[in-house]
This record gives structure tokens, sequence and C-alpha cells, in this order.
């Protein structure tokens, strides 16, 4: 659209940029971007949306510009397109050996709470 303004870099879209789909509906707002740091290539978007934040896969972003970004598919195929994102702390807190030890833990009470 010429009303956003010119093409930009996925490493300089600023947070709160709105994000539309392909018909024009405004979906939300730019969270951040992610790369491959191995590959060193765009990944997708994160936005924030009245849902929390989802996730926007590289190939479904059409264009990013200075002031939004747009998609490829339209609002009613947003559900399809649209992954929620976990909590970066959650994810790491699972993977603690006191995370790894209280799921044992519980393992064995359901096992016993079974048996009786």
């Amino acid at each position: 659209m010429e009303g956003d303004g010119n093409a930009i870099s996925f490493k300089v879209v600023r947070r709160g940029t709105p994000v539309r789909s392909s018909d024009g509906v405004a979906l939300g707002t730019v969270r951040r971007s992610q790369e491959a740091k191995r590959e060193n290539i765009f990944d997708g978007i994160v936005i924030d949306t009245k849902k929390g934040k989802l996730f926007v896969d590289a190939p479904e972003v059409a264009r990013i510009a200075e002031r939004a970004v747009t998609l490829t598919f339209t609002a009613a195929e947003a559900e399809q397109h649209l992954h929620p994102v976990p909590s970066r702390l959650a994810g790491r807190l699972g993977s603690t050996k006191s995370a790894r030890r209280a799921k044992r833990l519980g393992e064995r009470v359901r096992d016993a709470w079974d048996r009786r």
C-alpha cells in the first residue's frame, strides 16, 4: 500500500507498528521480529493481539513497511496462520532440575493415588 511508507528490513521494524491482513483488517501490533541466528534469516513476527501474543511465520509476511506490516492472508484465515507464543520463562523453568524433580514426584503421587 502506498500509505504505509517505504519497505524496510525486519531488523528495524518498530514495536507497536500496526499489522494488517491482506484485506486491510487490523490484527494487532508488532511486538518483535525474530531471526534464525545461525542462518541469519527472517523467521517471523510476534504480534500483540486481543488474544495475547501470536506468532506469524516469515512466509506469511507479505510486506514490512515504515508504518505497517501487511500479511499474505485475509482476516477470515487468521486463525489458521497465527500461532500462540509460549512464555520464555515457562520454557526455561520447565527444564530446571527442580522442575524435573517436581514432575517425577507428581507422577509418583499420581501412581500411588491410582493404586489405592
